[in-house]
């Protein structure tokens, strides 16, 4: 693999014009509850300079600071006015309790953002917002994973969390954000995906390319990287990803592909043990045995 610092470069390069980084992250203090298990905060967070971005934090009640702390990434589903409350009420596709509770009863905080045109923040369709950003050379996921890595910026800023014990996670569009996160941010010291490790190549032989939202689609991406060249960027960082074979998101064929290199990576590491992938015969959604394996994979890394 080339040079892992040019090559984060490079693939932040494919995302657009995008905002400065530089600019500390300003965050309000909208609304704040307590709930059995967390204390939930309601949050307006400055992340890009040209909209609000609400979000929720939820700190647990029951352990001491700093905690550990999982940045959530939400899904898309078509549930445009959900967003950030998938970490707090879940989501249909998703086991119970919700993530915001199940984390916070083992001690660990958790924060979601609603995306673009997701939750607070929509309005528009994700079609007309794509057309929008590109007539000013934006990308829209270029956009959201910006948005990502600036509430990582917030979350890792905050006296209450600890920055060695940060990770991320996510199911489906949730799940794609989560990787390309951690790809891009050194910081992020685990990843967990769920449902959507979509080896790029086999989506366009299997002609599923309209299983995801314009909102997935990068120019020039394919001439530069490919899932496992994105996904090597974590290395060595611990690494679980969660897959169903009837996923028509994650064709089976391509699953083999990236698992057997991202094999190949993490032993070059010498840290074989830190990237797994799990895989049954199901759809698109979470499972009480894959809930179980992300906890466990929490508990040993995170």
């Amino acid at each position: 693999m080339k040079n892992a610092a040019a090559q984060r470069k490079l693939l932040y390069s494919l995302l657009g014009d995008l905002p400065p980084r530089q600019r500390a992250v300003k965050a309000k203090l909208v609304a704040e509850e307590t709930r059995e298990t967390y204390v939930l905060e309601k949050l307006a967070l400055d992340l890009n300079g040209l909209e609000t971005v609400p979000a929720c934090f939820a700190r647990p009640r029951q352990s001491a600071p700093p905690y550990p702390a999982i940045l959530y990434n939400h899904s898309h589903g078509g549930f445009y006015h959900v967003g950030k409350k998938e970490l707090i009420d879940g989501a249909g596709y998703l086991q119970m309790p919700p993530y915001a509770e199940e984390l916070a009863r083992r001690g660990i905080a958790s924060l979601c953002i609603d995306t673009w045109n997701f939750g607070e923040r929509h309005g528009r369709s994700e079609s007309e917002l794509f057309k929008e950003m590109l007539w000013k050379g934006r990308v829209l996921w270029g956009m959201m994973v910006y948005d990502s890595l600036r509430a990582a910026d917030y979350l890792l800023s905050r006296r209450d969390v600890n920055a060695e014990r940060v990770g991320t996670l996510g199911l489906s569009m949730g799940a794609t954000m989560a990787w390309w996160t951690a790809a891009l941010d050194e910081r992020i010291k685990v990843t967990v995906d769920l449902c959507c490790m979509t080896d790029f190549q086999a989506l366009v032989e299997t002609r599923h390319l309209d299983g995801h939202g314009i909102y997935y689609y990068v120019p020039s991406l394919l001439k530069h990287f490919d899932t496992v060249a994105i996904n090597a960027l974590i290395a060595p960082r611990p690494h679980l990803s969660l897959n169903g074979n009837f996923d028509k998101l994650t064709p089976p064929h391509g699953l083999d592909r990236v698992d057997a290199e991202l094999k190949r990576v993490y032993r070059r590491t010498g840290k074989p043990e830190a990237w797994r992938m799990y895989r049954r015969d199901h759809g698109h959604f979470e499972t009480a045995e894959m809930r179980a394996e992300i906890l466990g994979w929490l508990v040993e890394w995170l």
